[in-house]
């Protein structure tokens, strides 16, 4: 199976422009690998605390559950009471952000407002008021656990999301992005070594070729004078040398 990479035209620049983008896939990838454990440690221990926080929650509400039948035992029906009683409401969630490794995570927190409590003052003056009172308490930090745990609750399931997702891009960028670039690396630099042999060649086949005709110009030109120094007459100097005639 041939190795996947990118069409690109084999030339010095794309091979730069190529390995600018491994080192940037490459800390990419080192990013999201912290990130990802970041956010799983943090998964873990949110686990850990709705575990804890899901056993605790059965016990209150165990508790919450005698408390309202010991006042039903004492008191009778007081729902009816209740709902005379309630103006407005005594339990109220604030909601915030948490920013973990760039996810915000949804934190929900208790908002009771002052003086909430002196409206169910009255309820079971009668009798009763005490157990009232305090089921009134164990089903308000039976509240207050659900409001823990729905924040619990709703980070797990982001975080689930989150941390799948961020472990899908760190494993493309692996597996996939990663050797995708290095495979075209390699092919662009195997192009440019046969270019370089290519080159080389031509210029080699250029530099004898030269050297060939530098050799067969310089036989041409020794042939050339040879046959001229063959053909040039030889003077005879005794013959046109003619003396002048001596008087006695």
């Amino acid at each position: 199976m041939a190795a996947v990479r990118d069409n690109v035209f084999p030339t010095r620049m794309n091979l730069t422009m190529t390995k600018t983008r491994l080192k940037g896939a490459e800390t990419g990838h080192s990013l999201l690998k912290r990130k990802s454990e970041a956010l799983t440690t943090r998964f873990r221990v949110i686990v850990r605390k709705i575990e804890d926080a899901k056993l605790k929650m059965g016990k209150v509400m165990q508790n919450a559950s005698f408390s309202l039948a010991e006042v039903a035992y004492i008191t009778g029906d007081i729902s009816y009471q209740v709902r005379e009683s309630a103006k407005h409401a005594t339990f109220r969630v604030s909601a915030k952000q948490e920013n973990v490794s760039g996810v915000l995570l949804p934190a929900f927190e208790r908002d009771t407002r002052a003086g909430a409590g002196s409206q169910f003052e009255l309820t079971g003056l009668g009798r009763g008021g005490q157990q009232i009172q305090k089921a009134r308490a164990v089903y308000m930090t039976a509240v207050e656990m659900l409001v823990e745990l729905a924040s619990l609750q709703t980070a797990f399931v982001i975080l689930d999301e989150v941390i799948k997702l961020t472990n899908r891009r760190v494993n493309a960028i692996e597996y996939v992005i990663i050797p995708r670039i290095e495979n075209t690396i390699s092919y662009i630099n195997s192009e440019l070594d046969e270019q370089d042999r290519e080159e080389f060649y031509r210029l080699k086949k250029i530099q004898g070729k030269k050297k060939e005709r530098a050799a067969a110009a310089q036989r041409e030109t020794d042939k050339i004078k040879s046959t001229a120094e063959h053909d040039m007459p030889v003077r005879d100097i005794l013959a046109e040398q003619v003396d002048e005639d001596i008087i006695f």
